[in-house]
């Protein structure tokens, strides 16, 4: 849709095939803590204030909206940790660089795809736990 609208990326195809799996790595953890979630507390009330207690306050701890360098320190530490932050980075300087720095995309990348494994293997366990209380 970007580019339809004219956008133009510097990082081609591969920024944006970069974008995509960082954003599918972020959305593959979020997707497991609720479920996770949703399988342990059964109220869904309960799992969209839990959600949202983490989604918002992940996003607005990143560099989704303002640069780091812009941030009070804490904030930055806090980003550092954040994997939120991780792909908004990973996608950002896969976009917007000719020649994307890998030494900061492959470890966030990596990063995300550790907590994609355990955000899903989390839940799997609570499904299996759902399954035999049923």
């Amino acid at each position: 849709m970007a580019v339809i609208l004219g956008a133009h990326f510097v990082g081609g195809i591969v920024g944006f095939g970069v974008l995509t799996v960082a954003a599918m790595l972020i959305g593959l953890s979020v997707a497991g803590v609720s479920d996770a979630l949703a399988l342990s507390l059964r109220q869904r009330e309960s799992v969209i204030g839990v959600n949202t207690l983490l989604t918002l306050p992940l996003t607005f701890l990143s560099a989704a909206f303002m640069p780091l360098n812009l941030v009070p320190s804490w904030i930055a530490t806090v980003a550092a940790y954040n994997p939120v932050n991780w792909a908004v980075e990973a996608g950002r300087q896969a976009l917007t660089s000719d020649s994307p720095d890998w030494s900061l995309i492959l470890p966030r990348l990596a990063g995300l795809a550790v907590l994609a494994v355990l955000t899903t293997a989390w839940a799997t366990r609570n499904f299996r736990s759902y399954q035999r209380s049923i």
